[in-house]
């Protein structure tokens, strides 16, 4: 008797070490697509922006139908998720922005806004 309450105490340790193993590696994985997801998320609210510039008349602090002259907003230029900048110049008819992960700098996205507004989005090292 004694020995069957051993082995099913040992059982029940492995059992419950192999559920924690597995826990923490999901978590991981699950805060590494939030981040991706929120790195997305402020590209997005940034390529918006850009576009709410260039399509605004000039005489009200707009692009005039261009992206020449905007500048990522200090306020959107960084949060938790990552840093964002401007990739490239600016021209009439396109603008591209790269953000870069907290958790990796190797983590990084980049998101181009035609003329249209359309957005194209790809990612390196996810």
């Amino acid at each position: 008797m004694g020995q069957q309450q051993l082995l099913l105490i040992i059982l029940g340790v492995i059992i419950v070490g192999i559920a924690i193993a597995v826990g923490i590696s999901q978590f991981g994985a699950h805060s590494a697509q939030a981040n991706k997801d929120g790195v997305t998320s402020s590209l997005v609210n940034i390529a918006a922006n850009a576009y709410q510039y260039r399509i605004r008349p000039t005489t009200m602090g707009g692009g005039g139908n261009s992206y020449a002259g905007y500048t990522v907003p200090s306020k959107m230029a960084s949060d938790d998720n990552g840093s964002y900048a401007l990739s490239g110049s600016p021209t009439a008819t396109s603008i591209a922005f790269t953000g870069t992960s907290s958790v990796n700098g190797s983590w990084v996205a980049t998101i181009t806004v035609d003329s249209t507004g359309i957005t194209t989005m790809s990612f390196s090292g996810w």
